[in-house]
Formats: C-alpha cells, sequence, structure tokens
C-alpha cells in the first residue's frame, strides 16, 4: 500500500522531484551536492574556525567548605574563626558558643531571607546535640526544614546540598578538640 501512494506521489514527466497536486515541488527537485571524497588534513582551509566568547558566565554562588577545625572553617578558600552562619554567597560570624547558645532568635537571619531557604543544617559539633523543639518548630512553621547534625556531616551534607543546586543554608560550630582520653 505504501509503494502505491509513493509511485502517485512521483511524476511521470518529473524524475528527481515530488508531484503534489498539480505543481512539482522545486525545492524537492533539486539533487543535492554529492561529495565525491572524504575530507582530509588540507581541506582544513576551505573551512573557517568557529570560536565562541561566553559574555556572561553562570554565577556560581556556590559556597563549598573545604575544610574544618577546632578554630573554624575553609569555605571556599575564605578562613572562618569561630562558629559561622553559611548563606551562599555570604559568610558572616555567628554570636554562639554552644549548642544550647542556639534559639529562636539567634536563628532568625536564616527565615528573614530571600529567596528563601529550604533547608537548613546545624552543625552542632563533635557530636550531634538535640536542639529546643520550640526552636525547631519555629523554622518549621516558617517554611524550613532544618537538619541537625554533628559539624563533619553537617559540612559534608551542606556540600552534597549545595551542589545539587538547593536553597540551603549552614549554621556551625567548630567542633572542639579531642582528646586520646575520649
Amino acid at each position: 500500500m505504501a509503494a502505491t501512494s509513493c509511485a502517485r506521489l512521483l511524476s511521470p514527466r518529473c524524475v528527481h522531484g515530488l508531484r503534489l497536486g498539480s505543481r512539482v515541488l522545486p525545492a524537492l527537485t533539486r539533487a543535492a551536492p554529492v561529495r565525491s571524497h572524504r575530507l582530509g588534513p588540507a581541506d582544513d582551509e576551505l573551512y573557517q574556525r568557529t570560536s565562541v566568547s561566553v559574555m556572561q558566565k553562570e554565577p556560581d554562588g556556590a559556597a563549598i567548605i573545604y575544610s574544618y577545625s577546632p578554630r573554624g572553617f575553609n569555605i571556599s578558600g575564605n578562613r572562618v574563626l569561630g562558629p559561622c552562619a553559611l548563606v551562599p554567597p555570604a559568610i558572616l560570624q555567628w554570636n554562639v558558643g554552644h549548642h544550647t547558645d542556639i534559639t529562636a532568635e539567634s536563628l532568625s537571619l536564616f527565615h528573614l531571607l530571600e529567596p528563601r531557604i529550604e533547608v537548613l543544617v546545624v552543625g552542632t559539633g563533635a557530636r550531634t546535640e538535640r536542639l529546643d523543639p520550640n526552636v525547631l518548630d519555629f523554622l518549621r512553621k516558617k517554611g524550613i526544614a532544618v537538619e541537625v547534625q554533628d559539624t563533619p556531616n553537617a559540612c559534608a551534607t551542606f556540600n552534597f546540598l549545595s551542589s545539587e543546586r538547593r536553597l540551603v543554608a549552614a549554621a556551625l560550630i567548630p567542633p572542639p578538640t579531642s582528646s586520646a582520653g575520649e
């Protein structure tokens, strides 16, 4: 059946074209140019090279936590001493010394941001510590998911979420020096 309909389209008077209705389409009647040889190194002179200039690079506000120590953090090449609030692209000193100092007021910065962050990663030091349930409820009511972890895992979680281009912020307390007796 397909062969019959194709035979009807070909005009007996036109060898190279298709006849649709009463007209022959000129674009379809031209023969395609055919190369008689393969391109070689000498054929490069026949073609012009193209170059692309990027006028504006995509802004990359993704901060990466490279390392942490009892003194602070290395975030995207910046050394930060003490606890910090990481709100890409900003890195701020955070006035918290211990996980018991974390209150709704100390976390109020994170719910005032525009665009709104999706996840707040809280690093509580060397161990995962429980935060006041009122503080967690306060942030959840503001539409912010909270992930409370020890600081090493919080840094890794922040880097992972940030690499996925999620709207994430971190509140980090450096882990204290660990002694061999612990």
